[in-house]
């Protein structure tokens, strides 16, 4: 269903400042907390003791202790101590690896031998002082790969988004997806138009005309095993669209990272990096709530999606060109799930000849 030995974003550093926080990720129940050195740690949500949530307890001297009997956990998964018992040989918890990174702490649910940070994607605006972000989390009630269907095809903005992003120009803009190696890209290019409300006060926080026609771009990227960015914004029109100098142009990129809580339902962080008035905190605050309230929108349509594919499981979805972007990735994904079975099938043959 989803691919295990990748990196998914878990949770943002602020989420496990003060205590430990329960998360459900690919279907693995884990729990995550800062451990010694402040270091973030996940581990199975599960007491060895008596098989109480550990998410409910609390973090003492870089040790997790359950709330229901006080038995202490290290960051390795073994019990450390329990008050007046010895526990010391109990059976260890399992532990996941972790990184804290791009402000975000990102999980690998799978084998933990086989997580590979070389393997995190490199977010360059997150490192950048000429970057601003700003960002938030939704918990929705779908398939995981269907809002990669939603993010790949944006032909969707100019209904379920008529009154913020969308335009009918992008019904009409040709679409391009092409495939390089696991990456799968699909662009957008409108010339010579008006900008939709969204873009217009982007114009107009950067001190352009947004009465001024304008071209604009969309550039969505697929990345194993659930992650969206695109590329969006708008340019004066004759400065060279995509191309054009800093100052004729409004452009960001949308932040979209899937993280799968289990078969029909996600875990969705979302914001959007931009590189205009990256100082203003007051823009990026009334661009979080703008772009929250389109997401918005997304997880209403998602949601109903969902409930009627559940309702009708024997009905085949139609494929169009504007779906190429989708189809490709869930291709990729396909593939992903494929070697994982057979590396799993290889491991209990060799343990069963062993």
């Amino acid at each position: 269903m989803f691919p295990k030995n990748a990196w998914y974003v878990a949770c943002t550093p602020d989420e496990i400042d003060s205590k430990p926080l329960g998360r459900t990720i690919c279907g693995e129940s884990m729990v995550f907390y800062r451990g010694p050195e402040n270091r973030a740690v996940a581990l199975e949500d599960f007491c060895p003791h008596r098989g109480a949530p550990l998410s409910l307890g609390y973090v003492e001297d870089g040790l997790l202790v359950c709330g229901y009997h006080g038995l202490a956990m290290g960051c390795d998964g073994k019990t450390a101590a329990m008050p007046n018992q010895r526990v010391q040989h109990f059976p260890c918890i399992r532990r996941f690896a972790v990184i804290e990174r791009y402000g975000f702490i990102w999980v690998w649910p799978g084998d933990e031998a086989l997580a590979d940070p070389a393997q995190l994607p490199h977010l360059h605006w997150a490192e950048s002082p000429e970057w601003a972000y700003g960002g938030g989390l939704y918990h929705i009630a779908c398939d995981y790969r269907l809002m990669v269907d939603n993010l790949m095809d944006l032909t969707h903005e100019t209904y379920v988004h008529a009154s913020s992003i969308g335009q009918k120009e992008i019904d009409e803009a040709p679409v391009n997806t092409r495939v390089e190696g696991s990456e799968v890209i699909t662009s957008r290019f409108m010339e010579n138009i008006s900008a939709p409300p969204f873009w217009r006060a982007a114009l107009r926080a950067n001190g352009l005309d947004e009465d001024a026609l304008v071209d604009r771009w969309q550039i969505c990227r697929f990345t194993p095993p659930s992650h969206v960015l695109i590329e969006v914004g708008v340019a004066i029109a004759g400065h060279g669209g995509y191309d054009a100098p800093d100052q004729y142009k409004a452009s960001s990129i949308v932040v979209d990272f899937i993280t799968p809580e289990n078969e029909t339902s996600i875990w969705y962080f979302w914001g959007m990096a931009r590189r205009f008035k990256v100082d203003d905190s007051e823009l990026t605050d009334r661009i979080r709530e703008g772009q929250g309230k389109i997401f918005s929108e997304d997880l209403e349509m998602l949601e109903r999606q969902q409930r009627n594919l559940l309702r009708h499981p024997e009905r085949n979805l139609l494929k169009l060109n504007i779906d190429a972007g989708g189809v490709q990735a869930r291709r990729i994904i396909e593939r992903l799930l494929k070697a994982e079975q057979a590396q799993g099938d290889e491991q209990i043959l060799a343990r069963s000849a062993s």
